[in-house]
């Protein structure tokens, strides 16, 4: 190896090869004249090390500029490093090593050199400047000054460092001994290492100290300042107490704060029961005797507040003229006449027997029904305040009970929030989506809602937070649902659950009429002078741009129309009125958003008119389709229909073929011929059993070559020995047999009490056949 030249330390002169073995190093800089231990344990650097012991010891340490990475490149290391000799290497079983090191002087990479085993580089040695100005030597001595500085606030260096420093004599040795001993950056030291002028490092090192010890200053001075807190704390704390000994010797009563004053008159204005009223004067106690300033005076203080607040003796009294109740219900919904009647019989057992327990009731319906609405119109009816509270997404039990004063932070339940809210202990209290809660590991909120919603425990309800017992007893719980099924069993047997199906027709177009249209009139500044919606109208929007069990997308059709109405009006002033009819709707609604197909209901071989429920509360018809085709007695079912469905349909074949013979059907037509069943729209999904008696009069059509009368619609679940059972949503398939003007429509005679039910409205134009056995149902349908 050529030498670029020789090194002279202080009597040793050391010979300094051009290319070293590079020792890459991480977080640290190794200044000249400093001895300092490295562990090692990169197979590269530990080359490098076996490379120096051939080599007089020496190589080049140079600083990584991320010490997070592994596996380096040249781009990854700094070009100026010191030369370092290898004093001392302590090998360890596990492959990695130990060695110390002394810093020689600087050098800067010229060129890496590649080597798998190890780093080597290409170097070249600095010149240390000779040259010393006055303006040097004030830097020097502003060095020492801020080193000693340095020193004073860092209990790892003794004060013999200053003395070490001033032994140094030269000011580059100076920079170097400095530079290495105070905590900083990596980076920030390389930067005074690769620096040629002293002036330049001068500054460099001082701009680095001043930043050092700008940093302990502000951390002195918050030390304290907390530590000057705490002891003004103490020092109160000390002389209150000292003050309390004093005021008791002399027999003086202790002066009370303005504020534990007012919280003892709350605490008498407020009507709390015994046993809150003991609780509220044992923690006024502990109030007393906690200083302002310890954080367990603003636990109590905010416990006392939230148990002076909550409504204990404040009652709303109940309008209990049953005939405006009434009024009142009947003007804010239309239908809806099981829960109405409900709410009058309370109203009539309350105005006999006071005190009555609250009732809870569970309104189950789809969305858009009026369920919530419903409870803002009973409150109002009643005359009592309303509070509601959603539950959907509730996952935690102590959004329901609360949490224990312990917590920071803590809280009461929802359900003692909102009485504080209501401000009364009777009010309607409304629990939004109690099908949605969810459980996990901090508990299941419907188990907590079990106390609330139990009359005979609700008039002791403890929430964890308050700690005390307190009456539920007169409030009037209302729970919305969408799924019945979904509600956990014990919390169904507590409530009294009434069903809100969606709604029909007929219903809905007086829903829009009364409420809907006249709202939207009013939110759009319309009058009815203006804008004219025609019955026939409405009916369309229904059926061909809304399909929904209640009538919130009806009402924003409704919206829509208004604000296009108005946007009409507004840029044409020659128009005073416009009159929306069916055939201008497309005019302001677009294209119908459903496709409203006309029932086929011609006389055909093997079609029969079944009725389907709806989530929509419209109904439907439906048609099935058999076919007989030579085969081998195969039965085939498409339509998406579902497993109930597809089970309904191997019963009717059982049925007929048991009675094949009273039916003149041959046994060889089952054996040699193939059945498929087919439901049209095919993307719909089809379930359930009531279409049992209509695919048993489709396949016996088809079977026996006779048509069935186009006059008849038929509902019904059929059994093996032709009895016919009762089916559900009665009332919206006979909507679909009045829309598409089917006269008769064949039903079980199971659903008498359903038909008991029916308004008015849909029995016109038909004639309802009730059916026992199927023999009744045959005779009617065969042409």
């Amino acid at each position: 190896m050529k030498t670029i030249q020789q090194f002279t330390k202080g009597d040793e002169t050391i010979r300094i090869p051009g290319t070293l073995p590079l020792l890459p190093i991480r977080d640290l800089v190794i200044f000249p004249y400093s001895v300092v231990p490295l562990l090692v344990g990169r197979e590269k650097s530990l080359a490098a090390i076996e490379i120096a012991k051939h080599n007089d010891n020496l190589l080049l340490v140079a600083t990584q500029k991320n010490p997070e990475k592994e596996d380096i490149t040249s781009a990854d290391l700094f070009r100026v490093g010191t030369v370092c000799r290898v004093l001392q290497v302590l090998e360890f079983p596990n492959g990695h090593a130990k060695l110390v090191v002394e810093g020689i002087t600087r050098a800067r990479i010229n060129r890496f050199l590649k080597n798998r085993q190890s780093f080597h580089a290409q170097i070249s040695l600095f010149r240390e400047q000779e040259t010393f100005t006055r303006v040097s030597e004030a830097y020097l001595k502003q060095l020492i000054y801020y080193f000693q500085e340095y020193i004073s606030f860092t209990p790892d260096l003794p004060d013999e460092m200053l003395e070490h420093l001033h032994r140094q004599g030269d000011p580059e040795r100076m920079i170097d001994f400095v530079a290495l001993n105070i905590q900083a950056e990596a980076a920030e030291k390389q930067k005074i290492l690769q620096e040629r002028d002293l002036e330049k490092r001068l500054l460099l090192l001082l701009e680095l100290l001043q930043q050092v010890i700008g940093h302990h200053r502000v951390r002195q001075e918050i030390d304290q300042r907390v530590q000057e807190r705490l002891i003004q704390n103490q020092r109160n704390y000390y002389l209150q107490e000292k003050l309390k000994v004093i005021n008791k010797e002399l027999g003086e009563e202790e002066e009370l704060s303005p504020e534990i004053l007012k919280l003892e008159e709350e605490i008498l204005a407020a009507s709390l029961p015994d046993h809150a009223r003991e609780k509220a004067v044992e923690e006024l106690g502990k109030l007393k005797k906690i200083p302002p300033f310890s954080p367990e005076y603003t636990v109590i203080r905010n416990y006392l507040d939230w148990l002076i607040r909550v409504p204990w003796a404040q009652h709303t009294p109940d309008r209990l003229d049953i005939r405006e109740a009434q009024r009142i219900l009947d003007e804010d919904h239309f239908g809806l006449e099981k829960p109405k009647e409900r709410i009058v019989e309370h109203l009539a057992v309350l105005k006999r027997v006071q005190g009555m327990k609250g009732p809870i009731l569970c309104f189950v319906g789809p969305p858009g029904v009026g369920k919530t609405s419903l409870g803002k119109s009973i409150a109002r009816a009643l005359g009592r305040n309303f509070v509601r509270i959603s539950l959907g997404g509730v996952r935690d039990e102590a959004e329901i009970r609360g949490h224990r004063r312990t917590y920071i932070g803590s809280l009461p339940g929802k359900i003692i929030q909102s009485m504080k809210k209501a401000a009364t202990n009777n009010p309607v209290f409304l629990l939004d989506e109690v099908d949605k809660m969810s459980m996990d590991f901090r508990g299941d909120p419907s188990a907590a809602l079990l106390e609330v919603l139990d009359p005979e425990q609700n008039k002791s309800f403890v929430d964890h937070y308050l700690d005390v017992d307190y009456d539920l007893s007169q409030v009037f719980f209302i729970t919305t649902a969408n799924v019945r099924a979904n509600i956990p069993l014990p919390l169904q047997d507590r409530m009294e659950i009434i069903e809100l199906p969606g709604y029909l027709e007929h219903e809905k177009l007086k829903i829009a009429q009364l409420h809907l249209i006249p709202k939207q009139f009013r939110e759009h500044g319309l009058s009815s002078g203006e804008l004219q919606i025609s019955e026939e109208s409405i009916l369309r929007i229904i059926r061909e741009f809304t399909r929904e069990a209640g009538v919130r997308n009806l009402e924003r059709e409704i919206a829509n129309l208004c604000r296009k109405a108005v946007r009409r009006l507004s840029e044409n002033g020659d128009i005073k009125r416009l009159n929306i009819t069916p055939e201008s709707l497309e005019e302001f609604l677009g294209q119908p958003h459903f496709l409203n197909r006309k029932a086929d209901l011609r006389e055909e071989v093997g079609v029969a008119t079944g009725l389907a429920w709806t989530p929509f509360g419209t109904g439907d018809l439906l048609r099935i389709e058999v076919s007989v085709l030579p085969g081998k007695g195969q039965f085939t079912l498409t339509g998406k229909l579902g497993e109930v469905m597809q089970e309904s349909a191997r019963t009717a074949l059982s049925y007929i073929r048991s009675i094949a013979g009273e039916l003149e059907i041959a046994n060889e037509i089952f054996e040699k011929n193939d059945l498929h069943i087919h439901v049209p729209e095919g993307a719909v999904p089809k379930d359930g059993p009531s279409a049992g008696i209509a695919l048993t009069s489709a396949i016996i059509s088809a079977l026996t070559k006779r048509p069935l009368r186009n006059t008849v619609a038929m509902t019904g679940e059929i059994t093996l020995r032709g009895k016919v059972l009762a089916v559900g949503g009665l009332k919206e398939k006979l909507l679909a047999a009045q829309r598409n003007r089917v006269p008769m429509v064949i039903v079980p005679a199971e659903n008498t009490k359903d038909i008991a039910d029916l308004p008015k409205e849909l029995r016109e134009g038909l004639e309802i056949v009730q059916v026992e056995h199927y023999r009744e149902v045959l005779g009617r349908v065969l042409v």
